[in-house]
């Protein structure tokens, strides 16, 4: 999660799972500890603009993780306003379990 601007979603989730919080700086370097798989997800609630994010879920869908909106819908880049409200990275056999979560979760934060 953000060290900076620590998004409600991403505490409530972890609550919800008994997931450990990770501060790191980048989007780039979270999805990283993704793909590396020092992490099991990210969860991005705040709000960022596109290339903050593009380059590193290439990267993470090219080592076969599962990208998304919080809702599960795909992330869609190029588009003519830039910024992206949320998103998630994490192993494809916890995608599931972990959009639910933030499905149960998410009406409590916002």
């Amino acid at each position: 999660m953000s060290r900076s601007r620590p998004p409600a979603i991403a505490t409530a989730v972890a609550e919800a799972l008994g997931a450990d919080l990770v501060a790191m700086g980048s989007a780039g370097f979270k999805v990283a500890s993704v793909v590396r798989g020092d992490a099991d997800l990210y969860v991005h609630g705040g709000g960022q603009y596109e290339w903050d994010s593009a380059a590193p879920v290439a990267v993470a869908r090219a080592a076969g993780l599962h990208t998304s909106r919080l809702d599960g819908t795909p992330l869609r880049y190029n588009q003519p306003d830039p910024y992206l409200p949320d998103l998630v990275v994490c192993r494809p056999e916890v995608a599931d379990q972990l959009l639910a979560t933030i499905g149960r979760v998410q009406r409590d934060v916002r």
